[in-house]
């Protein structure tokens, strides 16, 4: 299975959402992460069309999670971002050439099938099991209790730590 690139980052983006105690413009999440503001807030508007995050407009505007961080899961960003559908998609390739078995031989999927769907729901059922608090807490972890609060308030600054100006919109 192969993620886009956006999941990463849409995910990042939850995390420290997690530490605002404002919205937070798209433009000072890229600015944070060193990507593309117009890359990230095309993650930013896959998450609100799925209800993860709202746009809060005006000169203070930015994004807002909708839900706690224990009610996102990775899930609920990956398919925000890169869909819902299955990795795996059957074409019934046992119905062609010289030995393709009938149609009517073919009630129920073949072993390949079986084996990629039951694949991939273990493997959306290991990411809805990771909410987003999750997440917080590993980087609390490994990054020690004030990484997050020091990014919040980073965020929320109107000059980063380097005298950089956050964007507002």
């Amino acid at each position: 299975m192969k993620l886009s690139g956006g999941v990463e980052w849409a995910l990042h983006c939850c995390v420290v959402l997690t530490a605002a105690t404002e919205p937070v413009p798209a433009a000072r999440l890229a600015e944070l992460h060193d990507v593309s503001p117009s890359y990230l807030a095309k993650q930013m508007q896959a998450l609100s069309r799925a209800g993860l995050v709202k746009s809060v407009q005006g000169k203070t505007g930015g994004y807002v999670l909708t839900r706690t961080a224990t009610d996102i899961t990775v899930l609920d960003v990956v398919q925000a971002v890169d869909g819902a559908s299955p990795a795996f998609t059957c074409t019934e390739i046992r119905q062609r050439g010289p030995f393709g078995t009938p149609p009517e031989d073919c009630a129920k999927p073949c072993p390949i099938s079986r084996a990629m769907a039951a694949a991939d729901a273990a493997w959306r059922a290991s990411l809805r099991g990771v909410a987003i608090a999750d997440l917080v807490g590993s980087v609390r972890q490994d990054s020690g209790p004030d990484a997050l609060p020091r990014i919040g308030a980073w965020l929320n600054s109107a000059k980063g730590a380097d005298g950089t100006s956050g964007a507002h919109g």
